[in-house]
């Protein structure tokens, strides 16, 4: 599967990844989202902010940014929604890709 799925330790990498991150907009527009939501966003609320009318478009781009270590999933118990957060790695790639635009 095409796609970015793993972190590099070496910083020229790296910055090659956050080039690539960056001219995604679905991705810019999630890791955007999910700095302003502290307490997360489900599936569902990523569906809506992308409103691109593909469940499994979103699922891709969360399982990539999980894959990468920029966010966490969180089951909720007793029927809540989970919710997908920001990493610490995830905040400082967030920060990065911010100040490069």
């Amino acid at each position: 599967m095409k796609g970015i799925w793993a972190w590099p330790s070496e910083p020229g990498d790296q910055e090659k990844i956050l080039r690539k991150i960056g001219e995604e907009d679905e991705f810019v527009t999630i890791l955007a989202a999910l700095t302003k939501s502290p307490e997360g966003l489900s599936n569902a609320q990523l569906d809506r902010l992308l409103s691109n009318n593909s469940q499994w478009r979103t699922l891709s781009h969360m399982k990539e940014l999980m894959a990468l270590g920029f966010v966490q999933y969180h089951v909720q118990f007793f029927g809540e929604a989970g919710k997908y957060e920001l990493t610490d790695l995830g905040k400082t790639v967030v920060s990065k890709i911010q100040a490069s635009r």
